[in-house]
C-alpha cells in the first residue's frame, strides 16, 4: 500500500506547482482577451468580469485607426526575411564546422557558442552607426539583417548538433557519385535536417515577431513600425484617450499568431531539440 501511495504523492507534489504556474501564465492572457471584447465603460466598471456582449469594435479601431494592419505586415516581412537570412548563413556554416573539418573549425565553433553568452545590447550602438553608414537605418531589410546576425550562434549550435547525428556514409556515397560539398549540403544534409531547420525557424520567428528594443533603436518612421512599436504607441496613447480596449485588442492580435504557430509545431520543436541534444 505504501508503495502505491508514495508515487501518487510525488506525482501530486509535482503537478500542483505546474498547475499553479499554468494558471499564473494563462490568466493574464485570458484577461487580456476578455478585455479586448469590452467597451471602455465595461473595463472601468467591471475589469474582472465577462463582457456583456462580444464587441469587436476594439479590433476594428486597432486595425484601422492605429495602423495595426501596416505594423502586422512590417512584422511579417521582417520575420520572414530574418528567418531566410539566418538559414542562408547558418546552414553552410554549420555544415562546414561539423562535417568539413578544417584548421580552426573547433575554434570557430567555440567563438559562435561564446557569442551566445554576449548580451546583444553591447552591439546596439556600433550597429546603429554601421546601419547608418550603409543607409540601412530605418529600413526593414536592415533590421532583418540585424535579427539574422543576432540569432546565428543559436541556429548554428542547433544545426551542428543535429548534423552530427546524420550518418557520414550517406555523404561518402554521394561524394563517390560526383556530388560537390554544396550538392551534398543541398540534396543530402538539408532534407535530412528538416526537423532541426523547422525547430530553429519557428523559434527564430517567435523571437523576431516579439522583438522590441532593436526595432525601437533602428526604426524611426511610423510607417516602418513593427507590431511591438505600434503596441507601445497605442499604450502611450491609451493613457490620454482611454483606449484600453484597443490596446488589449492589439495585444491579442500580436499574441494569437505566436500561440497558433507554437501549438502546430510543438512536437516538431521538442523533437528537434531532443534529437540535437543526443549527438553522437
Amino acid at each position: 500500500m505504501k508503495k502505491k501511495v508514495r508515487p501518487a504523492v510525488i506525482r501530486t507534489g509535482i503537478r500542483i506547482p505546474l498547475i499553479l504556474w499554468a494558471i499564473a501564465v494563462l490568466y493574464p492572457i485570458i484577461w487580456m482577451f476578455i478585455g479586448s471584447l469590452k467597451s471602455n465603460a465595461e473595463i472601468y466598471s467591471n475589469p474582472w468580469g465577462l463582457p456583456e456582449s462580444f464587441n469587436f469594435q476594439n479590433f476594428i479601431d486597432a486595425w484601422t485607426n492605429y495602423n495595426i494592419d501596416t505594423s502586422v505586415f512590417n512584422s511579417v516581412i521582417v520575420t520572414v526575411m530574418g528567418m531566410f537570412l539566418t538559414l542562408v548563413l547558418a546552414l553552410p556554416t554549420a555544415y562546414a564546422i561539423e562535417r568539413i573539418k578544417f584548421k580552426g573549425s573547433g575554434i570557430l565553433f567555440t567563438v559562435y557558442i561564446s557569442a551566445m553568452m554576449i548580451p546583444m545590447v553591447l552591439g546596439w550602438i556600433p550597429l546603429f552607426f554601421l546601419l547608418m553608414d550603409f543607409n540601412l537605418l530605418d529600413n526593414l531589410f536592415g533590421l532583418a539583417v540585424v535579427y539574422a546576425i543576432s540569432q546565428l550562434p543559436f541556429t548554428i549550435f542547433v544545426l551542428t548538433s543535429f548534423m552530427g547525428t546524420i550518418p557520414k556514409e550517406l555523404e561518402e556515397s554521394a561524394s563517390m557519385d560526383g556530388l560537390s560539398p554544396y550538392g551534398i549540403l543541398l540534396r543530402i544534409i538539408t532534407p535530412l535536417s528538416t526537423t532541426a531547420i523547422i525547430t530553429v525557424s519557428i523559434m527564430n520567428a517567435i523571437q523576431f515577431w516579439n522583438e522590441y528594443f532593436m526595432a525601437l533603436i533602428f526604426l524611426q518612421s511610423r510607417t516602418n513600425y513593427t507590431l511591438g512599436l505600434a503596441i507601445d504607441f497605442i499604450s502611450s496613447e491609451a493613457q490620454y484617450t482611454n483606449a484600453w480596449g484597443t490596446l488589449f485588442a492589439s495585444l491579442t492580435i500580436a499574441i494569437i499568431p505566436v500561440i497558433i504557430l507554437y501549438a502546430i509545431f510543438q512536437k516538431r520543436i521538442a523533437k528537434g531539440m531532443t534529437e540535437g541534444a543526443i549527438k553522437g
